[in-house]
């Protein structure tokens, strides 16, 4: 699985590097974004919404965060 680092990016460009990430999915395939602010997850949850994709949140460390975009 392709891991998408974005720490230190602030918005929008965690959101342009995971459209661009999806775009390359097969479906079936998965990438996870690590970012590390919180706006990063809203703004993918709500862009994500209406495309064939699941999407799994993880918070590991305080203020860390994993996002998984699986293409269906």
């Amino acid at each position: 699985m392709e891991k998408v680092n974005c720490f230190g990016d602030f918005c929008p460009i965690p959101l342009l590097k995971a459209r661009k990430s999806f775009d390359q999915l097969a479906i079936g395939e998965s990438f996870m974004l690590v970012s590390d602010h919180s706006c990063t997850v809203d703004s993918i949850e709500e862009y994500f919404a209406h495309r064939p994709c699941s999407i799994s949140v993880d918070e590991p460390i305080n203020g860390v965060y994993e996002i998984t975009l699986t293409k269906l």
